[in-house]
């Protein structure tokens, strides 16, 4: 570890107190012209760490840059190797580069900004600076590939149960893979994965995960801005990222090591927000309205259509009907 990144765990260990540069550089065994440096090149990278003459340092409560040591302060699951970068096109197209060249599972990228964020269905994931974060893991699980939607059905349910730890804002899951809270999305889910054709399983599967924090300035592109959320309506203590960042890889490897026994499943249906609202089953370039009966125990959404018949969607997009009372009369209605 770098001699900053070193001088930065320990003032987040003590965030919002002095440490004195001797003591600084006691700790880790170098001289104070060196601790000196350290954090003047934290400071340089946007660290709001304050140095005051016969106090020491300090790193401000408000400081809001994400780094290694500030989700490592929180991470219970401390095997983890994790990157911090301010800015990258996508964290997912990276890890998976980085997969491909054998990097070991758990190995987490995490980043302030995606200038080509993706979500599901070939779309973009808008990821601008300053108002959200945005991470992905590599897994290496031993499942076969069709079993692979439980990757994301188990990270839905991790990442709802974090925002909602952090924050104490409700929040719900739109099958499969989107968080909305207050009737807004604020966290996407992408799982890409890559087959092992002589096993049938997974050669490796990369969870990228963006989550809103805050609306941009000027709010939501137009073209998401009806849909789009943020978890909160004013900004948050600094190190507010970081906490979510350790709070859902915590949440989510808890449920990894038992993936396959689906323990999440209970807890997915109680918070599936489409369970009992009508919908459209969007397939095909084709739009037929439906209702949400439930989740099936293989997490495949069932729908029953106008004509009676009911089907149990394992891939796809639906959507809410705005005007439901729209939507011809279906089958045992009145």
């Amino acid at each position: 570890m770098a001699l900053k990144d070193r001088v930065l765990s320990l003032l987040e260990e003590n965030r919002g107190s002095y440490l004195s540069g001797e003591e600084i550089a006691r700790q880790l065994g170098v001289s104070r012209n060196s601790v000196w440096k350290a954090v003047r090149q934290l400071q340089s990278e946007g660290h709001g760490i304050d140095g005051v003459t016969n106090r020491g340092y300090a790193l401000r409560a408000d400081s809001g840059v994400v780094s290694v040591p500030g989700i490592m302060k929180y991470l219970r699951h401390r095997d983890l190797a994790l990157s911090v970068y301010p800015t990258v096109t996508s964290t997912n197209t990276l890890l998976k580069q980085a997969a491909e060249d054998g990097t070991p599972e758990g190995t987490v990228f995490v980043a302030e900004e995606q200038t080509a964020g993706r979500g599901r269905l070939g779309r973009s994931f808008y990821s601008p600076a300053g108002t959200g974060i945005y991470f992905s893991i590599l897994l290496r699980p031993r499942m076969p590939a069709s079993e692979s939607l439980l990757i994301t059905t188990g990270a839905a349910v991790a990442c709802a149960q974090a925002l909602e730890t952090v924050s104490g804002v409700e929040t719900q899951i739109k099958w499969v893979n989107d968080i909305y809270a207050g009737g807004k999305k604020v966290c996407g889910i992408l799982t890409e994965a890559s087959m092992d054709l002589e096993s049938g399983g997974l050669h490796y599967a990369v969870l990228g995960i963006g989550v809103n924090l805050l609306k941009p300035d000027g709010d939501f592109p137009e073209d998401i801005r009806d849909k789009a959320g943020a978890l909160f309506s004013d900004d948050r203590d600094g190190d507010i990222r970081c906490r979510i960042v350790a709070e859902v890889l915590d949440r989510f490897l808890d449920l990894y090591a038992h993936l396959t026994e689906k323990r999440f499943l209970e807890e997915y249906r109680r918070r599936s927000m489409l369970t009992g609202q009508s919908v459209d089953v969007l397939r095909g370039g084709t739009v037929t309205p439906a209702v949400v009966e439930g989740i099936d125990d293989a997490f495949a959404l069932i729908v029953r259509y106008a004509d009676g018949r009911v089907e149990h969607l394992g891939s796809g997009d639906v959507s809410v009907r705005k005007n439901p009372a729209e939507s011809p009369k279906f089958h045992g209605e009145i």
